[in-house]
């Protein structure tokens, strides 16, 4: 059974200082939790991981709240070490320091507990505090640290951070060549050894509970001591360690126990968010919040930095991973405010000059490969007059041709109907394909066709889009068919995330198909990974429908 600490860390290392769950910084001024406000970021624990990140944040002038209530894990620590110009400073001094830099920039803080969040349906995060206040945020940044499981051994959770130890890059120089113990509790016990005799050649391991380790050769041949029995409690003497009693009732003497606490992710509630196990050497000695290098989530908004995703950072490394934390979740906001920005413009300005515009910033927007769902639906069908509309710079219209179709490509922007041009005679088609500039909301092309192809024909103006769509069923000639994809309802990260996006169902119903005319050969939704926005891969769900008129 183990003994926990607090649930922000009461750890022995000076690692993340970050609250957990329960955590957060109240060392200081603050403001007081009240109603409601939106910020653009909230942070979520306030050790170096958390104050990085609201330093970086703040700097970039985002509004930042940080959420901390002053229970570090690395409280009873002394000193901080291996952080470069700060080795040896106290850890309050050094969030002490860290809050007054973060306040220098605007950023805030509020001295209470994140008891949970959830996602809300306008957009961004709620995230309620213990006094049933709750505040809002765009983005939010977890650094919610680690909660040390002990060793249930009378001494041990009173001394941890002391001379109870567990990292030896953080204390080892201030143990050195004393009487070092080290406490089995599983079989990563005799690497703990062979890693702390570097410290000192006065090195005891104590079997405890684990068997078997005593066998290994590399530990005489290190000169480290193997003592067998279970640890009953240990000897202080003048608040100091000075030896480990076993059951037996003998004591070894001993100045530094070290220990190996399993390491659990401080995980907020309501997000969803996934753990999984952190492994070393094959053998599971905590949990972690999964995320991607930059600390982002597998839920869109959400980024964690620290102890709670990288098990193994001390104080230097999880500032760090706060700062890059920091620059993804302001490089994230930019993203969003510039595809906002877009689609203010786009709706101030005629169609054709957007899409000339947005055609006419480079040389290719789209890939150049033909729509995945028109080949899988096509390929095998007899060739006849195609029909594709907002055809973009024609890589479906060229596929088509290529495979004997005759094509009608058809577009709002007469930038991307001459690249296209241009491409299908480069294709070798350009005999097989017309092309034709067509705002569909005010003209429709002329004829009856075998294939009438949509892809994606969405816009961020107020474009009659079911009208246009029944349009192409009138379209379609007997015994042809007409097939619509496009991209259903989808979260923040989808670059028409502010536009009702229909669902198949949706699409097939807007059609008003006449009945004992049309045969529906596919109505479905599917999951696909896209590059986001923000250059990073994100889920995406599609429409298909694919409807054929019957012959007469």
């Amino acid at each position: 059974m183990a003994t926990h600490t607090e649930h922000n860390g009461t750890g022995s290392d000076p690692r993340d200082a970050g609250s957990g769950v329960e955590m957060g910084s109240g060392m200081g001024g603050s403001s007081a939790a009240g109603a409601e406000r939106q910020h653009d970021i909230v942070v979520v624990g306030g050790g170096a991981a958390g104050l990085s990140g609201a330093l970086t944040l703040a700097r970039a002038r985002r509004s930042v709240l940080v959420i901390d209530a002053g229970r570090p894990r690395n409280a009873p620590a002394g000193h901080v070490h291996a952080y470069l110009t700060r080795d040896g400073m106290p850890p309050a001094r050094l969030l002490a320091e860290g809050r007054a830099e973060v306040s220098s920039y605007g950023g805030e803080f509020v001295n209470a507990t994140a008891v949970a969040a959830e996602r809300v349906e306008a957009g961004g995060f709620r995230v309620t505090l213990d006094d049933g206040s709750s505040v809002a945020a765009r983005r939010l940044l977890l650094t919610t640290g680690l909660v040390d499981e002990l060793p249930d051994v009378p001494g041990v959770a009173e001394r941890f951070g002391r001379d109870v130890l567990h990292c030896p890059y953080c204390h080892g120089w201030e143990v050195r060549d004393q009487r070092i113990g080290i406490l089995a509790t599983g079989p990563l016990a005799v690497h703990h050894a062979l890693l702390w005799r570097q410290w000192s050649t006065d090195v005891t391991l104590f079997l405890h509970t684990s068997e078997g380790l005593d066998k290994d050769e590399r530990l005489s041949a290190r000169g480290i001591t193997v003592v067998a029995g279970q640890v009953a409690e240990l000897e202080v003497k003048d608040d100091a360690l000075t030896g480990v009693r076993l059951a037996d009732g003998g004591v070894v003497p001993c100045q530094a126990l070290v220990v190996a606490p399993r390491l659990t992710a401080g995980v907020l509630p309501g997000l969803g968010l996934e753990t999984a196990d952190q492994e070393m050497d094959g053998h599971v000695v905590g949990s972690r919040i999964v995320a991607d290098p930059s600390g982002a989530t597998a839920v869109p908004g959400v980024w964690v930095a620290g102890n709670v995703t990288a098990l193994a950072d001390q104080v230097i490394g999880a500032a760090a991973a706060g700062v890059k934390a920091g620059a993804a979740i302001n490089a994230d906001l930019i993203a969003e405010e510039t595809h906002k920005a877009v689609v203010a413009q786009a709706r101030r300005m005629p169609d054709e000059a957007f899409w000339d515009a947005r055609y006419g910033q480079s040389s290719r927007v789209w890939s150049g490969n033909p729509n995945a769902i028109l080949v899988r639906e096509v390929t095998g069908t007899r060739p006849g007059r195609a029909l594709d509309l907002g055809c973009g710079e024609g890589a479906d219209a060229i596929w088509l041709a290529q495979r004997g179709w005759r094509v009608t490509g058809v577009d709002i922007s007469g930038v991307a109907l001459d690249r296209a041009a241009a491409e299908a005679a480069v294709a070798g088609v350009a005999d097989l394909v017309e092309w034709e500039r067509h705002d569909l909301g005010e003209t429709f092309p002329d004829g009856a066709y075998d294939l009438v192809s949509t892809h994606f024909l969405h816009s961020y103006s107020d474009m009659p889009r079911e009208r246009i769509l029944r349009a192409a069923a009138g379209a379609v000639a007997p015994g042809g068919v007409l097939l619509v994809v496009g991209h259903a309802d989808a979260g923040p990260r989808h670059p028409h995330s502010d536009l009702r996006l229909p669902s198949a169902d949706e699409v097939l119903s807007s059609l008003e198909l006449a009945d004992g005319q049309w045969e529906v050969l596919v109505c479905e939704e599917h999951e696909r990974i896209q590059t986001g926005p923000d250059g990073r891969p994100a889920g995406r769900t599609d429409t298909v429908v694919k409807v054929r008129r019957l012959p007469a």
